[in-house]
């Protein structure tokens, strides 16, 4: 019978129910892989938990994107850098 540790069991956990969770648990499997903490299974395993989770936030914003498209229709203009620093009237 298989072991499962506990990164192997979080690789399998569903999509968080947010951004912000998503952003959240990123952070911390990003900061616990650079510190070295896990062993090589568990990286594999917290590595693919992370490629889900930037595949979620990456479609969430994109979805975000759509609608704000969407509400602002042809309003929207390219942003220029330098009509931001020209506010000298």
């Amino acid at each position: 019978m298989p072991r499962t540790s506990a990164a192997g069991a979080a690789a399998t956990a569903a999509l968080p129910a947010s951004f912000e969770q998503a952003m959240e648990e990123l952070e911390q499997l990003v900061a616990r892989m650079e510190a070295g903490e896990l062993p090589l299974e568990a990286s594999v395993a917290a590595y693919k938990r992370g490629s889900e989770l930037v595949k979620f936030c990456a479609a969430q914003l994109e979805k975000v994107d759509s609608q704000v498209k969407l509400l602002e229709g042809d309003m929207l203009k390219p942003f220029q850098a330098t009509d931001a620093g020209n506010e000298d009237d």
